[in-house]
């Protein structure tokens, strides 16, 4: 199997909503091959008009790290079709097995690539919210190696935010997150889960950009990690999910 070939199945995956095998399961994939394939697969969803709209940080915690074996953290990419507005309804239908997790997002206000202090990124942006993320691995029984994960675009699917807050006037070291679903509180956490400080994540994020040779620009987002493990996201549910002195966020299901 080709990188291209790689390239065309997971887009189909995505695309139709239905599994593939594991690439690693058959054929060496290198993390620079992951993220070839990654960038492809995203290119070919921009060809078809979508729009490119930040990225997604994963790993975040420690105890996932160790569970992968990595020492780093990971990135997806976003765009315009996986953003869903506050309080909107998203349709299911499409997602294999859908799982959310609660996060911290940050606005991107002028343009970091490459090592940057946290100070330099608290001035980079123009806000923070509470956030989710939608997962959705294309492999069979959410199963991969770092190399799967990465091609498949570290999991991403759908994500939305909440109201934008003023970023350089809160400490975000310990946002308490509470998710609820149909009213019943199911998950608590807190943003000193992601790498102890989500400001950690967004520096990540603007050194996985240099390294990409890229730039995070003006208006684009970067989801920064889950506060909590990830948790089913049945049909024809309410999910909200709240952040002290943040807002907060909503979606329903169908």
């Amino acid at each position: 199997m080709t990188l291209a070939q790689l390239t065309e199945i997971l887009d189909a995956a995505a695309v139709d909503g239905h599994t593939v095998d594991r690439p690693t399961d058959s054929i060496e994939l290198t993390l620079p091959d992951a993220y070839a394939v990654q960038r492809a697969v995203i290119e070919r969803r921009l060809a078809r008009g979508e729009s490119s709209t930040g990225v997604k940080m994963g790993f975040t915690s420690r105890a996932k790290m160790v569970q992968m074996g990595v020492d780093d953290v990971i990135w997806g990419l976003l765009t315009d079709a996986m953003q869903v507005e506050d309080g909107a309804v998203l349709d299911l239908g499409g997602l294999i097995h859908p799982r959310i997790e609660p996060e911290i997002a940050f606005l991107i206000g002028s343009p970091i690539s490459g090592r940057i202090t946290p100070a330099e990124a608290v001035r980079s942006l123009a806000g923070v919210a509470v956030a989710y993320e939608v997962l959705d691995s294309r492999y069979e029984g959410f199963r991969f190696t770092l190399p799967d994960v990465i091609a498949d675009n570290a999991s991403a699917a759908r994500y939305g935010c909440g109201i934008w807050q003023p970023a350089d006037v809160r400490d975000l070291s310990n946002i308490g997150l509470l998710v609820e679903i149909d009213g019943r509180v199911v998950a608590t956490g807190s943003s000193a889960a992601i790498l102890g400080h989500p400001l950690r994540s967004l520096v990540a994020a603007a050194r996985l950009a240099g390294e990409a040779g890229i730039a995070l620009e003006p208006g684009q987002i970067v989801l920064a990690g889950a506060a909590t493990a990830a948790l089913p996201l049945p049909r024809g549910a309410h999910v909200r999910i709240l952040g002290d002195g943040l807002g907060g966020v909503e979606v329903t299901t169908r």
